[in-house]
């Protein structure tokens, strides 16, 4: 076999994202016989100005959606926006056949939302003195 490059890098272009998600669902749909894997986005937009203001990043795969990213501004925390998010992002994953969701949110970040909306703890990991990733999961 001959040598290969190995490269480590913060930034990977958009053909790099495309090659492993074509081959990681080649493999899945011969492994399972489904490839189902779809990225799953909730945008919040100013109704003015169509500012991108927050949201929720993930995808769906094998019956399992991902909740990657979520974020809102303060300004907007407590409105119950985002509880409206989290809704959508279930219920577009359910619509897609998913029956269950996972995420890991960091312990000064929303662990106290996301169980006020029907996810539970299944794991920390202490990362720093006083900080862990918790990781949860719900069922849809």
């Amino acid at each position: 076999m001959e040598d290969k490059i190995i490269v480590v890098t913060e930034n990977a272009d958009s053909e790099f994202e495309v090659i492993l998600g074509k081959g990681l669902n080649e493999f899945n749909e011969h492994a399972a016989g489904l490839s189902d894997r779809r990225t799953l986005n909730v945008i919040v937009r100013d109704s003015t100005s169509n500012e991108v203001l927050g949201g929720a990043i993930g995808r769906t795969s094998l019956g399992l959606a991902f909740l990657d990213l979520f974020y809102l501004p303060s300004s907007l925390r407590g409105s119950g926006l985002g509880t409206k998010i989290l809704r959508a992002f279930e219920d577009e994953a359910r619509d897609r056949g998913c029956s269950a969701a996972v995420l890991y949110t960091i312990s000064f970040q929303a662990p106290g939302f996301y169980e006020k909306n029907g996810w539970v703890s299944f794991g920390e990991i202490a990362t720093r003195p006083g900080i862990s990733r918790v990781f949860m999961t719900k069922s849809l």
